[in-house]
């Protein structure tokens, strides 16, 4: 062997070494999201889809922005802010948004309500028929009253930015690396497009839980098949959402999420974990509930979970009549020439895998 051939090769050795060593030393890179939510509490699905991504150990939360949605903005916030502390995550920055929907106003909802009929769930403007997951709609009130907080209020305090500049800030900060976690109303995701036009193609795209098709059930708030109540509550966002320039755009949709209950199994597994936010989980989460926004998480953290998606073009009805904030969608032979964005929209999920995930992440004890 030449003595060039013995340098090559120990180039070549020195090389595979280093990379062995980062493989093995060097943990993978976080996939980063930033969490908007309308995040009613104690417990409940809401806090409980935050504590999803919270708990991942490949994921690193940004921040969590709030918006108004099952309630107020600011008694959501006390709630989240709550929850980060009594579950050992109190270090993820949490943003104040918007208060109202752009165009939608309660005077005219109630209205509307006389003509066409109740909605089965208000959400913040509450005092309408309760839903078949035992959820009743809270009592009203103005939107910057604070009800009794049973978990205790927290020390901690949001941070004293908008949420639109927060996502736009945090976005511009990790160009094309972020994923936009939508449960709530579209109202903060669409200030920040609106606010800057690259912010969406600046993502790496984002998952909500929105949208509804063709539903099998019985609930009543789905009594509409093209009825969800995060597109309803604020049509217009959602309209803008769904035509930005965004790189994906995935939907949990209600036919997929009346697949998913919250079962009494699952809770007594959680239950017998000391963890914080098993301890959380088991206080402040007993209410059966079908797992909206739980599922969006986990669907996003393991694919395999959805085991039907239907690519289609969506967007909302903005006519202000009876089906002012339902569901339009077409697909790709029939869509219309105005600008509509495809949706991977997930339809069906292997209940099994995602129950276990989402129990797993629940009791996880190693340390984020």
């Amino acid at each position: 062997m030449t003595r060039c051939a013995t340098i090559q090769m120990t180039e070549k050795t020195l090389l595979t070494l280093v990379a062995l060593a980062c493989v093995t030393m060097c943990p993978a890179q976080k996939r980063l999201v930033l969490i908007d939510q309308d995040g009613s509490g104690p417990g409940g699905s809401d806090q409980m889809a935050m504590l999803v991504l919270l708990q991942a150990p490949d994921v690193q939360v940004l921040g969590i922005t709030m918006v108004t949605g099952d309630a107020w903005r600011d008694e959501e916030t006390l709630h989240t802010l709550r929850m980060l502390e009594l579950t050992g995550h109190n270090s993820i920055p949490v943003v104040r948004g918007a208060v109202l929907p752009l165009v939608r106003n309660e005077q005219q909802t109630r209205l509307a309500e006389a003509l066409d009929g109740t909605v089965a769930w208000l959400g913040a403007w509450g005092g309408a028929a309760a839903t078949t997951a035992g959820a009743a709609n809270p009592e009203p009130h103005g939107p910057y009253e604070i009800p009794p907080m049973p978990e205790g209020l927290p020390a901690t305090k949001p941070l004293d930015e908008d949420a639109a500049h927060f996502l736009i800030r945090q976005v511009r900060a990790h160009p094309h690396d972020v994923t936009i976690f939508a449960a709530g109303p579209l109202t903060n995701i669409a200030l920040a497009v609106s606010i800057d036009p690259e912010f969406a193609a600046l993502t790496k795209g984002i998952v909500v839980m929105g949208g509804s098709l063709s539903p099998q059930t019985d609930d009543p708030e789905s009594a509409d098949p093209r009825h969800e109540f995060n597109f309803w509550f604020d049509p217009e966002a959602a309209h803008i959402v769904l035509r930005a320039d965004w790189p994906r755009i995935e939907a949990t949709t209600v036919d997929v999420s009346v697949k998913a209950p919250f079962t009494q199994q699952m809770l007594d597994a959680i239950s017998k974990s000391q963890t914080p936010t098993a301890r959380y989980i088991a206080a402040w989460s007993r209410r059966r509930t079908l797992m909206w926004d739980e599922l969006e998480a986990c669907a996003w953290i393991d694919s395999a979970i959805i085991t039907k998606e239907v690519d289609a073009y969506m967007d909302v009805d903005l006519s202000h009549g009876p089906s002012y904030g339902d569901t339009l969608a077409w697909p790709v032979a029939l869509k219309p020439a105005t600008g509509v964005r495809l949706v991977h929209a997930q339809m069906d999920l292997d209940l099994p895998r995602f129950q276990k995930e989402f129990v797993d992440l629940m009791t996880r004890t190693e340390a984020r």
